[in-house]
């Protein structure tokens, strides 16, 4: 069954809540207002239970069909935050608060799944239960972590969990998916070189750190380099290089170096940290300074489990007709990782048509891939716990 016929009847009522959650982006876990709005429209069409406050302030909805035998017990989740990010795009329902974008989409999520509760709530054409997971925090904050380990899956039986994220540059409505590793790891790196400041005509009696931490640069492209398989995929970046002078006749005493790893194998991910925490304090050494290196795990691999990768693809095709099964992994991280360490189930990309990226101050959401993604989530649950 393609696009539900309801679905595109609610278009531009969902339309329009996605677009006023546009204009009122919030960030992190600060978001009264739109978890605010989340607990009153699901209480309003009716779940059978809307529990706030899950992960600090995410929302649960819980959906019963017209039967429960199977004891079936699906998890949809959709992220609420926005980003730090000014928006240019220019449209009529831009952010107002300067300073914060829904960049990535996630209104569109929320909007989607929002959408989908609402058909779920009027039709319950489903043996089973249906928990709808409204997350924050997730660009940074591990949201997903959070409502994990405030019981989400086992307070209400999870027992699997899907997503989905929608993806520019894939044409608007087309599915893209893949069993296994989809979305990178994410960890993050502070070093800190402490050597002898002093006189830049003088440099013989300092310990230079801005030479020490240029050589730190260099020695942790050997990383990947020299340490890692070719066919392996492993990023380390140092995205930020401070000292401690801002003059042109001063060697600084200290320097700090800020960077990202990102691998889409686990094994991979622990390699590339023991390296770094044994290259850069020899590298030091060698030079004479001393280092402290604050290495901090974040989101792990995005891992979709294959059974339920399949089943996804399939409600995917039903929905639009075709579906990427063997779409590239890409290194941007995701939280989502979290819920699929904690159950099975997948995640899924939806084409977003010909816009600026994610995390772009002129990305722009497709509203009418609306009910292409509300579709997918109902046929999951229809097909996954079907009335006999």
């Amino acid at each position: 069954m393609p696009v539900r016929n309801r679905l595109a009847e609610m278009h531009p009522e969902i339309t329009a809540w996605r677009r006023d959650l546009h204009e009122h982006p919030e960030l992190q876990y600060d978001l009264p207002r739109t978890s605010g709005i989340v607990v009153d429209m699901l209480k309003t069409f009716g779940c059978d239970e809307v529990v706030p406050g899950i992960g600090i302030s995410g929302v649960v909805g819980v959906i019963h069909g017209r039967k429960t035998a199977s004891g079936k017990v699906i998890g949809l989740r959709a992220d609420m935050d926005a980003l730090p990010i000014d928006e240019i795009t220019g449209v009529e329902y831009s952010s107002r608060t300067p300073g914060k974008m829904h960049a990535c989409g996630h209104d569109g999520h929320t909007a989607i799944l929002l959408g989908a509760a609402k058909y779920l709530t009027e039709t319950r054409n489903f043996d089973g239960t249906v928990v709808l997971a409204f997350q924050p925090a997730e660009e940074g904050g591990a949201g997903g972590k959070a409502m994990v380990d405030d019981g989400l899956m086992d307070r209400w039986g999870v027992q699997e969990i899907y997503g989905l994220h929608n993806m520019p540059g894939f044409p608007a409505g087309q599915f893209a998916i893949r069993e296994g590793a989809l979305l990178a790891s994410a960890d993050e790196f502070e070093i800190t070189v402490t050597g002898k400041g002093g006189h830049a005509a003088m440099p013989h009696t300092t310990i230079d750190t801005t030479l020490v931490a240029s050589q730190i640069v260099v020695a942790l492209q050997s990383v990947v380099s020299r340490n890692i398989d070719p066919l392996g995929n492993v990023v380390v970046t140092v995205g930020s290089f401070h000292t401690d002078s801002v003059a042109s006749n001063v060697i600084a005493h200290e320097v700090t170096l800020k960077g990202t790893v990102r691998t889409l194998d686990p094994d991979l991910r622990d390699l590339a940290q023991e390296r770094i925490e044994a290259l850069v304090p020899a590298t030091a050494q060698a030079y004479g300074a001393t280092v402290n290196v604050d290495y901090i795990r974040g989101y792990p691999v995005t891992v979709n489990h294959p059974e339920q990768t399949k089943f996804a693809a399939d409600c995917a095709e039903e929905v639009a007709g075709s579906v990427i099964r063997d779409t590239k992994p890409v290194m941007p991280a995701e939280d989502f990782s979290f819920m699929l360490e904690a159950r099975p189930g997948a995640y899924i990309f939806l084409g977003n048509g010909d816009t600026a990226q994610c995390h772009h101050p002129a990305y722009d959401f497709d509203d009418d891939i609306i009910p292409v993604g509300c579709s997918w989530f109902v046929t999951l649950c229809e097909r996954r716990m079907p009335l006999e």
